[in-house]
């Protein structure tokens, strides 16, 4: 692939796009993408941090059409909520970026629907979303929907006898799970897009290692892994470049329905965009949609 950066975006006037998480890659892809002339939706738990999202957007580019909407994806029903509130206020969606996540909580945390924290947040809650914000997605004419995954997955399996952790939960293994189940679910979703004929393409990508506000600010803060990795904060590379596969992804004419993108130097660690290698358990198709089916009736929502 070409050395693609932000700065390669074709000109997103006339899209729309809601991206999930108010910082770190969050605020870096909805920046990029005002930049690029698209209409943006910041949604997020925290209003606080909504508003400085978009004043730090709107600082940057004065004539952005960016704003922030409530959303928690620890909440089926907030989640359920804000795809209603979408439905009433537009007819289409053109670009939903599956972002924002909660890293390796040292204890066992829950969602308020009774999840594990990390698979209820980074997986179940962008699971649901999209279910919900379908119908306007597919009355774009070009639809994508780009779901984070992390370099993590390798590590990852579905445990399927344990998927909610409560037997056996291990802070880095169960974050894995949720990042390999996000990964499955990009591709999964690509797979019935094309069968049911919806017209959405999907596809994934990770952001190799960067100085995301889940480095500095996750649960798992200071957990011994979690000081490390504060100190050798130098090493990794710098959001904005961590958003590049992301964009390219949610962009790019070069971007391909399915495609996993990740950085391509130091082990997909950092650098421009390209095709990220896929872990072995993503592709198996049965588990794919054993998971989804399951996930479909824990969330409670159905595709259409």
């Amino acid at each position: 692939m070409v050395k693609w950066t932000s700065s390669n975006m074709p000109s997103q006037k006339g899209r729309s796009a809601v991206v999930t998480g108010t910082g770190g890659l969050g605020f870096e892809t909805a920046l990029a993408l005002a930049q690029a002339g698209a209409e943006v939706i910041i949604a997020g738990r925290n209003p606080k941090k909504g508003v400085v999202a978009v004043a730090a957007i709107l600082e940057t580019v004065p004539a952005a059409d960016v704003r922030f909407e409530a959303l928690d994806l620890a909440s089926l029903a907030s989640v359920a909520d804000f795809g209603r509130r979408l439905r009433n206020q537009r007819l289409s969606l053109d670009i939903l970026i599956n972002n924002a996540g909660v890293m390796r909580p040292p204890k066992r945390r829950m969602t308020e629907d009774g999840f594990e924290l990390q698979l209820g947040t980074n997986y179940l809650g962008h699971f649901a979303l999209t279910a919900h914000l379908m119908p306007l997605l597919r009355q774009s004419k070009s639809a994508r929907v780009l779901t984070l995954s992390s370099i993590a997955a390798r590590q990852g399996a579905i445990d399927f006898n344990d998927l909610n952790a409560e037997v056996n939960y291990r802070p880095m293994p169960v974050y894995a799970q949720s990042k390999l189940a996000c990964l499955m679910f990009a591709l999964e979703l690509q797979r019935r897009s094309e069968a049911a004929g919806w017209g959405v393409t999907s596809l994934a990508s990770h952001p190799g290692l960067s100085r995301t506000n889940l480095l500095y600010n996750s649960a798992g803060r200071w957990s011994s892994v979690g000081i490390l990795r504060s100190l050798l904060g130098f090493m990794f590379q710098p959001v904005a470049h961590g958003a590049w596969p992301t964009l390219f992804a949610a962009t790019s004419p070069l971007a391909q329905p399915g495609n996993y993108i990740g950085p391509e130097r130091m082990s997909e660690t950092r650098g421009y965009p390209t095709l990220a290698k896929m872990p072995a358990p993503a592709l198996d198709q049965a588990d794919a949609k054993r998971l989804w089916e399951l996930s479909e009736t824990l969330t409670g929502v159905r595709f259409w």
